[in-house]
């Protein structure tokens, strides 16, 4: 994304709310809920945090994205992505391509409605290199690609870009949602994929888990 468009949505964002309706992003209600699949409870996550292996984070030597094919097809000509933009979106229209055209996304992580696909990235709730650092160095590619198109789990979510950018493939322990009010249903979410896809955690991350669900 050019550094421009980056500083111009800050920049809109900190403008009046009547100037905010005009280029589209609407910072009332949520119009609509992000609908990825639940998560366990807070007490069957913490159940799974206990039986995850703790362990140092691994290297990210030898690690792409490429070793995670994402953005598959899922059905007809929709990809992994189209489908979770449809999923997640309120009055979603999409073209003979399976592309948004119009449509609005709420992003559960900030707080954020945008009104243009280009806006929403989809997050990997556990990204792709914390889960290669985890375990999934060692995974077949059909393995990665399952992974990293996950539609059964609470892996894959529609939120803002740069929102996603800056949580990069930060562990919890070094990232969290700014709404608070979403910590508890994603650390619930990033143990429930950790735990299925019997993925690792470093104490740091154990802890700053055990922390949040202790309060969920």
């Amino acid at each position: 994304m050019p550094v421009r468009n980056v500083y111009a949505r800050r920049l809109a964002v900190l403008t009046t709310s009547a100037a905010l309706t005009v280029t589209g992003l609407l910072a009332t209600a949520p119009a609509a809920q992000a609908t990825m699949p639940t998560p366990v409870s807070a007490a069957t996550a913490r159940t799974y945090l206990a039986a995850l292996t703790v362990k140092a984070e691994g290297s990210t030597s030898g690690y792409s994205r490429d070793l995670f094919p994402h953005w598959i097809t899922q059905s007809g000509a929709c990809n992994t992505r189209e489908t979770v933009l449809k999923r997640d979106g309120k009055n979603v229209v999409t073209d003979s391509s399976c592309a948004a055209t119009s449509g609005s996304w709420y992003s559960e992580y900030d707080g954020a409605t945008w009104t243009a696909a280009s806006d929403v990235d989809i997050d990997h709730m556990v990204p792709l290199a914390e889960a290669w650092r985890s375990g999934a160095n060692s995974w077949t590619t059909a393995q990665r690609q399952s992974f990293a198109n996950d539609l059964t789990r609470p892996q894959l979510i529609a939120v803002t870009d740069n929102v996603n950018q800056a949580k990069g493939d930060l562990d919890p322990a070094k990232w969290m949602p700014s709404r608070t009010a979403y910590r508890c249903t994603y650390v619930r979410a990033w143990v429930h994929v950790k735990y299925h896809w019997k993925l690792s955690v470093d104490s740091a991350e154990k802890s700053a888990l055990q922390s949040v669900l202790n309060g969920c």
